[in-house]
């Protein structure tokens, strides 16, 4: 702690730690502005969908949950969520590491490809894969009413999430480290592992969070190419949309609530791996 310097004969102000846990006005003002912004978006929201679901008591969870079309629903959505976060977050790796580090024609339009899943809105994103992949395929692929159409969508929109989280990490890396090791005789995958990855961890991981929350929860791009067959093809979002045209809001919000407790739950799984990947590297 810095002492008071007397100046003029009058003992010197203390200046205030910033580690003394008081705010300004101006971050009180803006710490309760924010606050205010993400309750009104966020925390009542989501309150307001516990309480409606837990309105019709354990049973409304019990029947749910028990139901075969809605429990169908939930394993495809959550093993597809799954399976397409794994590979995007390989590919996503891949691609950021192409626009990072290699030089070739036509980058700065693939780097901005990359960003039109974000963009699209989703019911077009559906009509465009079904235009390709559904029947009449210009490429004899036809995958329309099947599961590979829920990867495929699901995939599309997801894709850039790995690769926007991972692409500005590697910007920053300084490449001394990799020709110090590469000049000790390590090789380019040692390096990467040993080296890169490490760095990379949890960028990767915190676009595999944002990719599997996005994957659970997608509704328009896969309302048309997946066909929407129960026990087949139906997606969670599909089957609570279909709660809320019967008038069953009550389940509609217990699926809603459980939804919301599988993505914290896989974020905080993701995130204690990548912490104890981290370490380990």
């Amino acid at each position: 702690m810095a002492s008071a310097v007397a100046v003029g004969g009058r003992p010197a102000r203390k200046r205030r730690s910033a580690s003394s846990g008081s705010l300004t006005r101006g971050s009180a003002f803006g710490l309760g502005v924010s606050m205010i912004w993400f309750s009104l978006l966020v925390l009542i929201p989501l309150s307001a969908i516990i309480v409606k679901a837990a309105g019709g008591g354990l049973s409304t969870f019990t029947d749910v949950l028990t139901n075969d079309n809605t429990r169908a629903a939930l394993g495809l959505t959550v093993v597809s969520s799954l399976i397409i976060t794994a590979i995007n977050m390989v590919m996503g790796t891949i691609i950021a590491w192409v626009l990072v580090r290699d030089r070739f024609p036509g980058k700065g339009l693939l780097d901005l490809i990359i960003d039109i899943p974000f963009a699209m809105p989703t019911i077009v994103a559906g009509l465009v894969l079904l235009s390709l992949y559904g029947p009449e395929s210009p490429i004899g692929v036809e995958v329309n009413s099947t599961r590979w159409a829920v990867l495929l969508a699901i995939a599309f929109v997801t894709l850039p999430f790995v690769v926007r989280t991972v692409q500005p990490v590697l910007e920053e890396l300084d490449t001394d480290v990799e020709d110090a090791a590469a000049s000790l005789g390590a090789t380019r995958f040692t390096t990467f592992r040993r080296v890169v990855l490490p760095s990379l961890v949890p960028a990767i991981f915190a676009g595999a969070a944002l990719s599997f929350a996005r994957g659970i929860s997608e509704y328009g791009a896969l309302v048309l190419i997946s066909g929407n067959l129960p026990r087949k093809t139906e997606v969670v979002s599909v089957r609570l949309f279909s709660f809320l045209e019967g008038g069953n809001t009550e389940a509609a919000a217990a699926v809603a609530t459980i939804m919301l407790l599988v993505a914290l739950l896989a974020i905080v799984a993701l995130d204690v791996i990548q912490r104890r990947v981290a370490r380990r590297g």
